[in-house]
């Protein structure tokens, strides 16, 4: 009992550590918003729904070495799986002195936006401004930030790597919106029939998607020679998001000359990264080959 005890409390110690800091995105109106009675739930579970004012956490090493990534966790765009992929990331990217920032992400909804489409994309490219903004305040160079993203957060994180020549935000100081590299976790990458997450396509673009909203928010139609640098890891027997997703995403990377590693794994299914403990290392020996670490 004392054991078990003493166990919980050293969990719930490791988290109130981890809890550096919380960054409104919006210090006043949150853009693309609307009147609304929705309410934030899921702090008990560490799986968030309702956000109407995202935050990031910051997540400080103890010795930062100027490479900063924004972690996205996934959720199928309908929750955000935020203390497993997201603090969880972050606190072993902060360990080797990677500053961390868990974006709580606005969850695309008619019922809070204007335009569904674009709410989760706005809160990225904020948090890229902000960050590239207050460089100096955290101690992180603002040509090392990237963006990490898993599954969902995953199309998310691609999408802010594909997008970025478009502010969706008011960017007065035209700031650079665009990542350094991207991190794709058994990322959804496609809209399309046959390849994409259904409930993902559904939530952010709606039961029945326009031809032209396919093509736009699906990122592997959207790369160019000025796409970021890219690291990529899925698993082979993936049921819930095709592993297809992320080698046509590897290809047209590569045939744009863009640098892409790819690590896939033959078997884990989606989530591995809660049965795979060592599925960071090929990452940071990427870190070190690209100076990030």
């Amino acid at each position: 009992m004392k054991k078990s005890v003493f166990v919980l409390l050293s969990i719930l110690i490791q988290l109130s550590v981890a809890a550096q800091e919380i960054i409104t995105l919006y210090p006043s109106e949150v853009p693309n918003s609307k009147p609304s009675e929705i309410k934030e739930t899921g702090a008990e579970r560490g799986l968030y729904k309702g956000i109407t004012n995202p935050t990031l956490e910051y997540i400080k090493p103890e010795n930062p070495n100027g490479t900063a990534v924004i972690v996205i966790a996934g959720g199928g765009y309908g929750v955000i799986v935020y203390n497993g992929e997201g603090l969880g990331s972050a606190k072993s990217l902060a360990e080797k002195g990677i500053s961390s920032f868990v974006l709580k992400y606005r969850l695309p909804s008619d019922e809070i936006m204007e335009d569904k489409r674009i709410g989760p994309l706005q809160d990225v490219q904020q948090s890229i401004k902000y960050l590239r903004e207050n460089a100096q305040k955290y101690g992180i160079d603002p040509n090392k930030i990237g963006v990490m993203g898993f599954s969902a957060g995953g199309h998310l994180a691609s999408t802010a790597a594909t997008h970025f020549e478009k502010s969706v935000i008011d960017n007065p100081n035209n700031t650079s919106l665009r990542p350094d590299f991207q991190l794709l976790v058994y990322p959804v990458i496609s809209m399309e029939n046959g390849m994409t997450h259904g409930g993902s396509r559904d939530n952010l673009l709606g039961k029945n998607p326009s031809e032209a909203d396919i093509e736009l928010f699906s990122n592997d139609l959207q790369v160019k020679e000025n796409t970021p640098i890219t690291w990529l890891t899925h698993a082979a027997d993936d049921k819930v998001v095709d592993v297809d997703n992320s080698i046509i995403y590897f290809e047209k990377l590569r045939k744009n000359k863009v640098e892409v590693e790819m690590h896939i794994y033959p078997k884990g299914d989606h989530g591995f990264i809660f049965r795979h403990p060592g599925w960071m290392e090929p990452l940071f020996a990427w870190f070190k080959r690209n100076n990030l670490l």
